[in-house]
């Protein structure tokens, strides 16, 4: 229980910092997002773990907890754009399909699932076919991008759940200071290339910050978390980020979907809850 508990803490730092992150990607550039709150991260990060300590890592473990990081800023720098783009809401729901990726990882390495977590993928992706339509001509073009940078980000955030689990110790300080090296790494060689405008209004400084903060306190909650419990049902926990997100989305935001997309997100969610049970 104390897994799934800190995974479910996890998920709501996730759904904070990943709605903040969507919404300021619609006043900034996704990669401005990054440049202020990733780095913000690493200094926490190292902060805890100079202060705490942490497991050593070896240097295989240290490469794969900073390949991981490199591919959850570039999942994070895809979801905040499709968010820019589209339907908080449905991006937010694509995403956390991530969580079938984990689940095939440990399909190859031998787990059998159970026959709820076959109907919860089914239901999942169903889920996505109907709550990725978008019955708005206007935004048609823009939803059919969307949907593919959320998808795209479902499977880099997947693949980060896999490198922070294979990684993560008891005390996870220092993987998840590996992690935000790859992350921030990534983030330098994207703006050398990209060469965002980082003039940033002073108020929305504190918000970036704020990003950073929540973004390392869910990674620490699940590294955590991923010692204490199976990887398959502690990432579904996790995954759950998406209900936050979709819940801010709802009251914040206001956003409202067609009758077919609602039931795509109702039968998104309930494969992943399904996959749960299944767990």
């Amino acid at each position: 229980m104390l897994g799934i508990a800190l995974a479910l803490a996890s998920s709501v730092s996730w759904g904070i910092s990943d709605f903040l992150g969507g919404l300021q990607s619609r006043r900034i550039s996704a990669l401005a997002v990054l440049l202020v709150s990733q780095p913000v991260g690493l200094v926490l990060a190292l902060g805890v773990a100079v202060a705490f300590g942490g497991d050593p890592l070896g240097a295989s473990d240290a490469a794969i907890a900073v390949g991981a990081g490199a591919v959850a800023v570039l999942a994070l720098a895809a979801f905040y754009r499709a968010m820019a783009l589209g339907s908080v809401t449905v991006v937010a729901t694509i995403g956390a399909l991530g969580v079938l990726v984990p689940v095939m990882g440990g399909l190859l390495q031998g787990d059998r699932p159970a026959a709820l977590q076959a109907v919860g993928a089914v239901a999942g992706v169903v889920g996505v076919v109907l709550v990725a339509r978008e019955p708005d001509p206007e935004w048609r073009a823009a939803g059919r991008v969307a949907v593919g940078l959320a998808a795209l980000a479902a499977l880099g955030f997947g693949v980060f759940f896999l490198g922070l689990d294979a990684t993560s110790g008891a005390q996870p300080a220092w993987t998840i200071v590996a992690v935000r090296v790859g992350g921030v790494a990534a983030l330098l060689v994207a703006a050398a290339f990209v060469r965002p405008s980082m003039r940033i209004e002073p108020r929305l400084v504190p918000i970036l910050l704020a990003i950073g903060c929540f973004d390392v306190l869910a990674n620490s909650l699940f590294a955590v978390a991923t010692n204490h419990g199976l990887l398959s049902l502690v990432a579904v926990a996790g995954s759950l980020y998406s209900a936050v997100t979709v819940l801010l989305a709802r009251f914040v935001l206001g956003e409202r979907l067609a009758s077919i997309q609602l039931a795509g997100v109702i039968v998104a969610l309930l494969g992943v809850a399904l996959i749960a049970a299944g767990a």
